[in-house]
């Protein structure tokens, strides 16, 4: 099988040509990319439901506006937690055991440096155990999101949508996961890009107006 470059990290911006109305000018953070495929979030899609109203203990801690987030049309049930330790990563020792996945909480390891209860993802970012107390985390987060719902792919399949053309790759800052003005993450993310692709962000909503 053909090797895949992990996208782990980065963001998919959707294209103005992307018809599927789960994906309609979204950002999509990716938690995991490899051969077997894809796994993100959607960073763009706040609901009208509270955080506060579903995870309680978690609500003092997840950053403005205080809401849960779709993170996708798949799994909607379940709630993934997503958050942005400052700081420049450590060495952990041994990497997690293989079959863990993306979605296993984070594990404690002798002489590990990360809080316990989140594991780095890329970078600052990394994903929340929602079981664990919150007070384990509270001095360390620097924003929380939390996410109904996740985005993803099977083996090859987003590569397929790469050459389809339906999303653009482009790298993440910690600020996209905790943006105040999520609905304005598809404008503020390509607008950003120093090439061809801030144009892009003009486009409009309706481009029967255009």
């Amino acid at each position: 099988m053909t090797e895949v470059s992990s996208l782990t990290g980065r963001l998919l911006v959707a294209t103005p040509a992307l018809s599927d109305p789960n994906f309609d000018r979204a950002v999509v953070l990716l938690l995991d990319h490899d051969e077997e495929g894809s796994l993100g979030v959607v960073l763009n899609r706040p609901t009208p439901v509270g955080v506060g109203d579903i995870l309680q203990p978690w609500a003092a801690l997840a950053g403005e506006p205080g809401v849960v987030f779709q993170g996708g049309p798949v799994s909607l049930d379940s709630a993934l937690g997503v958050g942005v330790v400052p700081g420049e990563p450590h060495d952990q020792g041994a990497e997690p055991a293989a079959g863990d996945g993306p979605l296993a909480p984070p594990r404690t390891r002798p002489g590990r440096a990360d809080p316990i209860g989140w594991r780095r993802v890329h970078g600052a970012i990394g994903l929340v155990d929602l079981e664990a107390p919150p007070e384990l985390l509270a001095a360390e987060l620097g924003s929380l999101r939390i996410f109904a719902g996740y985005s993803g792919w099977g083996p090859g399949q987003l590569e397929q949508e790469l050459v389809e053309g339906a999303w653009y790759v482009v790298e993440s800052e910690p600020g996209d996961v905790s943006s105040p003005d999520p609905r304005q993450l598809w404008r503020a993310v390509l607008r950003r890009q120093r090439n061809e692709l801030a144009m892009v962000a003009t486009y409009p909503d309706d481009p029967s107006l255009n």
